[in-house]
């Protein structure tokens, strides 16, 4: 319910005559206008300048650049980012750029470097920062007025009703309402910077598998050939009568489970190489030009001594910081509802309504005034919306909090990850494999003396194989787990920890260690 409150011209000029009536209004002399025209001529300009100041005040203005230097200063210096520099739009540098690290092996960091540069999932980060900053923009800038006109006829009388109306309310809540859509601009902001470190680290492990793979199936492609081997000389001996069908058989299974291994291996290594390239953004002559290196970089020699990583999370976690942020807009926004809680609705406007007599004479008559409208707090007292207003930022405030306990127990999680995974990988480079590389002497020694059979070589090149394997698999968990740590430090929630935990470094460790006798 409103209710309307009207205060027309209460005094009404005499009509002019002909002659005065066309004479323009600023060629009369000064003792034909009336008064309220003399004495206002000088609070009609000043209020015209003022309406104008009102006006400028109330455009909030885009960002040319979309915001783009507040996110590369966000994430500049970051480990995951590295000498990256994120892109709106691919453009014709970033494809020239493409193309000269394509020409040879691409490493860790050329890939980060080219999916921030072209991605398409860079560009849908930028475009949804510049979509909030087009939000900013509207939510800082006061409501159109509204202009009404009206023709209304009766005989041979003539109305003509003009009304401008503004909003008081919008006027008066406008700081509120900048300040609010600046906090939420700025969380934008940190999300964007977020969607880029996510991008890095999702690049960085894309990459991480794609090599892996290609290396596990070089290696698996050993143990398919000396399976091959195997079951060659297994049917050559079963027709010279020195074997059982059992016996062959049993080294043609070997052959069939190698091979079995090697193509879900190649399938593996082919999404794996597939997935790098829909992250780096290639088009089909980019991915055909796009080479991997044959290994995994070396582990490092020893990790660096704990710091205090939980406080390091707390402070420069970005996911952290978008929920404090995003708790401050909520609280604006607590502000402006308790502020506006009886009276959200205010409209002033200014009417002229000229009437036609169309007489002989043809007489005019114009009333001026203003009108104001405001709804009446009789049904709705603003408790709903107070509430919900002060329910959401109890949400807000939980939600920091949670964000807060997940960042500090991620953390923890993490570095026991890379430090487990770190021990396990070493344990393969210190201890595995070079007792695999003693065993595979030893071996050799033994059958080129006569004191071991061929079958016993091929089987001892098989598990050599597999443990090469199995230890490039755990340098590979060491370096997703870096990853992990890394994001979970200065991004937001790693996601990656269940690859590291279901990969089985562990299993694999203990599988291996077992089989070295056969």
């Amino acid at each position: 319910m409103s209710i309307l409150l009207v205060r027309r011209g209460a005094r009404r000029l005499p009509p002019l005559h002909h002659d005065d009536a066309a004479r323009p209004l600023s060629h009369r002399p000064a003792s034909m206008l009336p008064p309220s025209s003399r004495a206002g001529s000088r609070a009609g300009s000043r209020a015209a300048l003022a309406g104008i100041a009102l006006l400028l005040a109330g455009c909030a203005s885009l960002s040319p650049d979309g915001d783009a230097p507040q996110v590369l200063s966000l994430v500049q210096g970051r480990p995951l980012v590295g000498e990256a520099q994120p892109r709106r739009q691919p453009d014709a540098d970033a494809a020239a750029q493409a193309d000269a690290l394509l020409h040879g092996p691409l490493d860790q960091e050329a890939a980060v470097r080219i999916a921030l540069a072209q991605g398409p999932r860079m560009q849908a980060a930028f475009a949804t920062l510049q979509l909030s900053d087009a939000e900013r923009a509207e939510a800082a800038s006061l409501p159109n007025p509204v202009f009404s006109f009206s023709r209304l006829r009766e005989g041979r009388e003539l109305e003509l009703d003009r009304l401008v109306s503004f909003n008081v309310v919008g006027l008066l809540t406008l700081p509120w309402r900048a300040r609010w859509a600046d906090r939420r601009q700025e969380a934008a902001r940190l999300n964007a910077a977020q969607a880029v470190l996510q991008l890095a680290a999702d690049t960085r492990r894309a990459w991480l598998r794609a090599v892996a793979d290609r290396q596990s199936a070089l290696y698996l492609r050993d143990v398919r050939d000396a399976a091959e081997a195997g079951a060659t000389l297994a049917q050559r001996m079963q027709k010279a009568g020195n074997w059982s069908a059992l016996q062959a058989g049993r080294e043609q299974l070997q052959q069939a489970e190698a091979q079995a291994q090697l193509s879900r291996a190649e399938q593996a290594a082919t999404a794996s190489h597939e997935a790098l390239v829909r992250l780096l953004g290639l088009d089909g002559a980019q991915a055909a030009r796009l080479t991997l290196p044959d290994r995994l970089p070396e582990l490092p020699t020893s990790l660096p001594a704990e710091a205090d990583l939980q406080a390091q999370a707390l402070r420069d976690r970005l996911d952290l910081r978008a929920a404090r942020t995003d708790a401050a807009a909520t609280a604006e926004a607590l502000g402006l509802t308790r502020a506006t809680r009886f009276v959200d609705a205010m409209e002033l406007g200014v009417a002229r309504n000229t009437t036609f007599a169309n007489d002989a004479d043809r007489s005019r008559s114009t009333q001026r005034g203003w009108e104001i409208g405001l709804p009446i707090p009789l049904f709705d007292f603003g408790q709903a919306r107070s509430a919900q207003a002060k329910a959401r930022y109890l949400q807000a405030s939980a939600r920091v909090r949670s964000v807060a306990l997940t960042a500090v127990s991620e953390v923890r999680e993490a570095e026991a990850a890379r430090r487990q995974a770190w021990q396990i990988a070493h344990r393969y480079q210190s201890e595995v494999l070079p007792l695999q590389r003693q065993i595979n002497d030893e071996m050799v020694l033994r059958y080129n003396a006569m004191g071991a059979s061929v079958w016993q070589l091929l089987a001892e090149a098989r598990a050599s194989a597999r443990t090469v394997d199995a230890a490039m698999q755990a340098q590979r968990d060491f370096w997703l787990a870096e990853v992990d740590l890394q994001m979970a430090l200065t991004g937001s929630s790693p996601a990656g920890l269940s690859a590291l935990r279901a990969g089985g470094s562990g299993a694999a460790l203990a599988s291996t260690t077992n089989e070295g006798g056969h």
